[in-house]
C-alpha cells in the first residue's frame, strides 16, 4: 500500500467515524441542537478534523444521508444478485431483500430513524439529495419488479414504481415499528410476517 491509499484508508475510516457520531447525535437530540464541537467528541477527533472532511454541519449530514442509504442500497443489490446466482425467482430476490432491508435497519436503527424522519421535510438544504438516493435504493427494487412481470411471475397489471416505493416503505416502517414497540420479536420474526405479506399480496400464492 502506497502513501496515497494509507491516506485515503484513513480518511475513509475517520469519515466513518464522524458519520456514527453525526448520525447517533443527530437522532438523539436533533439537528439543529447538535454541534460540530459534540460530534468531533463524540467520534474522538478534533473540530479541525470535522472541517478537513466537511466545509460545514449540513455538509457532513448530506454526505451521512448519500453513505447510509449506499450502504442500504448496496445491501439490496447484493440480495438480488446472490439470488439470481442460486438460480432463484424474482419473488424470491424481493423476498431476500426484504431480509437485507431488515438487517440494515437492525445494525443501524439511528440512521434508518434519520432517514425516514427527513423524508417528510421540505425545508432542508439537502432535499434534493435525499430524493436522489433514495430513488437509488428504489431503483434496485424497481429493477426486479420489472424483471418478475416480463418474465410472467408477477402480473402486468402491478404498477412498478409505486409496488417497489411500497415494498421499501413497508421494510422501513415495520423494522421501525418493530424496533420501537415489539423489540422482543426476532429479526427471522419479522422477516417472516413480511414474507407472508409479500407472498400472498403481491405473487397471489
Amino acid at each position: 500500500m502506497d502513501g496515497r491509499d494509507s491516506t485515503s484508508t484513513r480518511r475513509r475510516a475517520t469519515r466513518a467515524k464522524l458519520y456514527e457520531a453525526a448520525v447517533t447525535l443527530i437522532a438523539e437530540q436533533g439537528f439543529s441542537a447538535t454541534t460540530v464541537d459534540e460530534i468531533a467528541e463524540r467520534a474522538g477527533v478534533a473540530k479541525g478534523t470535522v472541517y478537513y472532511n466537511f466545509k460545514s454541519k449540513s455538509e457532513l449530514f448530506e454526505e451521512l444521508l448519500r453513505y447510509g442509504v449506499g450502504l442500504l442500497t448496496t445491501s439490496l443489490q447484493s440480495a438480488a444478485d446472490e439470488t439470481a446466482e442460486r438460480s432463484g425467482t424474482k419473488v424470491e430476490a424481493l423476498d431476500a431483500m426484504i431480509r437485507a432491508g431488515l438487517v440494515f435497519i437492525d445494525r443501524y436503527p439511528a440512521f434508518t430513524q434519520l432517514y425516514v424522519a427527513e423524508l417528510w421535510r421540505t425545508n432542508r438544504a439537502w432535499q434534493s439529495t435525499l430524493l436522489v438516493v433514495r430513488q437509488q435504493a428504489v431503483a434496485v427494487v424497481e429493477t426486479v419488479l420489472r424483471e418478475a412481470v416480463e418474465s410472467g411471475e408477477l402480473s402486468q397489471e402491478i404498477d412498478i414504481p409505486l409496488t417497489a416505493a411500497a415494498l421499501v416503505g413497508m421494510v422501513l416502517v415495520a423494522a421501525l415499528d418493530w424496533q420501537a414497540f415489539q423489540p422482543e420479536r426476532s429479526l427471522d420474526d419479522v422477516h417472516s410476517a413480511l414474507s407472508r405479506l409479500l407472498h400472498g399480496r403481491v405473487s397471489g400464492r
